[in-house]
């Protein structure tokens, strides 16, 4: 038998240390291009994550009375305005449209030791920390010796561009229509605050000029919003809207629940067999009605509204309860949506 020389044990152990170090690198690049995967699969999770996200936005519409509010005895008004602002903020909300924003009154500034030094839409577009949280537009639409009030646009977007009309229909009932254009995701999409009249030809003809400005303004393939105080509680603007500008309403995007299915499904056909007379509405392709928000204490008319074009619509609700009763007259509307990802 041979033995193998010092030498030779001495060339072994080297040679087993090189193949030992040799399988310690194998190793070490197969975990480190391991690694390098799964970081680059995160990555690519997170960029599809935010992508997702930008596209994804709430909206809101609000007539907030000008921040104050008779109590419920009704003998004294009462400022709102701070509630209302941490209210908004807790929403969190990436477009708000808001009707009746204060610009500025001076008796309520005189009267109201806590009453906001600017205007409603700046104050309400910042945290209770005084953080600026969005950007603001503002269209006056009435003007009188001790101020102004109108719509506004609250927006964690930039807004890239804004125009307000005067779409009164006579000189005792002042309107407008706000319209903004903001960057979503890289898209435009345009925004129409509104607030009609209170005499039915008056929201007819202002319906006309809405109509008008988006044929003239707004391309047909960019996303679109229309919200706001329409005071159409008879719901006789809605399908003529929704065919000429090719919007839908958010509650009609949304399946309702099953209780609501079933007694829509009862109605249609009990209406069908002539038990009684259905209202014109309820020919519309409709599967639950518009949410009723005023009076914001027991609401019972339907007189706001969220209507959408080029969203996926996620989820639609109409926030009730004491806590917002004590804010304003109406209920706020709450909507998710989101653009697909072809858009």
């Amino acid at each position: 038998m041979k033995f193998p020389t010092p030498r030779t044990a001495a060339q072994a152990k080297a040679a087993r240390t090189r193949e030992t170090a040799r399988g310690t690198r194998s190793a070490a690049q197969v975990q480190r291009r391991g690694s390098a995967r799964l970081a680059a699969a995160a990555e690519a999770a997170e960029a599809a994550e935010a992508g997702n996200s930008e596209r994804r936005l709430r909206v809101s519409t609000y007539n907030i009375h000008k921040g104050v509010l008779r109590d419920f005895t009704g003998l004294r008004r009462v400022a709102r305005i701070h509630e209302l602002r941490a209210r908004l903020h807790e929403l969190q909300s990436d477009l708000i449209f808001l009707q009746e924003v204060q610009g500025q009154h001076q008796r309520y500034a005189r009267r109201f030791a806590q009453w906001p030094a600017e205007s409603q839409e700046l104050f309400l577009s910042k945290s209770p920390t005084a953080q600026q949280a969005f950007q603001t537009a503002y269209g006056r639409n009435a003007s009188y010796l001790h101020g102004h009030h109108g719509n506004a646009l609250l927006s964690r977007f930039p807004i890239v561009g804004l125009e307000n009309r005067d779409v009164s229909d006579h000189a005792l009932e002042k309107r407008g229509v706000l319209h903004c254009t903001v960057d979503v995701a890289g898209r435009r999409v345009h925004c129409f605050v509104v607030h009609f009249g209170l005499l039915a030809a008056s929201r007819e003809r202002q319906l006309d000029a809405l109509l008008g400005w988006i044929d003239a303004e707004v391309p047909g393939d960019q996303p679109l919003i229309v919200a706001g105080d329409f005071n159409d509680w008879r719901n006789t603007l809605s399908q003529r809207l929704c065919e000429a500008a090719g919007v839908v309403e958010v509650f009609d995007a949304v399946h309702p629940r099953m209780l609501q299915r079933a007694a829509y499904f009862v109605r249609d056909r009990l209406a069908e067999v002539g038990a009684f007379e259905a209202p014109p509405m309820s020919r519309l392709p409709r599967m639950v009605r518009t949410a009723r928000t005023y009076p914001a204490l027991v609401p019972w008319f339907r007189m706001d509204r969220i209507y959408q074009r080029g969203f996926r619509v996620t989820a639609a609700r109409v926030l009730r309860g004491l806590e917002w009763a004590r804010l304003s007259d109406h209920s706020p509307l709450v909507a998710d949506l989101e653009l697909p990802e072809d858009a």
